[in-house]
């Protein structure tokens, strides 16, 4: 497999930036599940190709439109953090390139991805189906407004920094579920937030890492 030791270099980087927080996130390390799913999704196949040189650093990647390809530590993260397996459905808010949905597919057992720029939701879907998955389905649309159609949901991630939690996302959010969402000021202070909903339905919050993201477009 071409950069095979680039990505057992970076996954072993992943690995130690995971002890390194774990005083933030109180995870020393994460599931071998997610490192698995992190082996196996070709993550240059996500990123442009004239930037493909970048596509094992532990670091965020432009895709255009304003938008990026996460750092893989913070894919690792926050997949690990919804606790998946292949009975779980997840709602992600977000498509961009389409690398957290592989991640998610590698694991969960369906997935449903929203993205409101539409040339980006086109681009990641031609690469999904590219390489085989089934399980992952696509919107075009605004993500504020989560994809109630499918829902409840096992698990929400939402991959863009949105003032608050939806509302539509606590709605949708299933009991006993779980939320991992960056919650913040555009290009100021943010928080990577772990949300939770008892069988009561009452929600729960805790704040996991300071983070940077882009932030959520849409209705909001």
């Amino acid at each position: 497999m071409e950069g095979k030791k680039e990505l057992e270099e970076l996954l072993s980087e992943i690995e130690g930036e995971v002890a390194i927080t774990e005083g933030y996130t109180g995870r020393a390390k994460l599931s071998p599940r997610v490192y698995e799913a992190m082996r196996n999704v070709p993550r240059d196949q996500f990123i442009p190709h004239g930037l493909r040189g970048s596509a094992f650093g532990n670091y965020p990647v432009s895709i255009g439109h304003g938008q990026t390809i996460s750092q893989p530590y913070i894919v690792a993260l926050m997949t690990d953090m919804l606790d998946l397996d292949a009975t779980k459905k997840v709602l992600e808010i977000g498509t961009g390139s389409g690398y957290q949905a592989a991640v998610l597919a590698e694991i969960a057992g369906e997935v449903y991805t929203v993205e409101i720029i539409e040339a980006l939701s086109d681009n990641a879907e031609r690469v999904i189906k590219s390489l085989d998955y089934t399980n992952i389905h696509f919107r075009k649309g605004d993500g504020y407004l989560g994809w109630p159609e499918h829902g409840p949901y096992d698990a929400i991630i939402v991959t863009a920094c949105a003032p608050d939690i939806p509302p539509a996302l606590r709605e949708q959010l299933k009991p006993g579920g779980r939320m991992i969402i960056p919650i913040g000021r555009p290009f100021g202070e943010q928080q990577l937030v772990l949300v939770t909903k008892d069988d009561k339905g009452e929600i729960d919050t805790r704040s996991v890492l300071p983070v940077a993201f882009v932030p959520l477009t849409g209705e909001h």
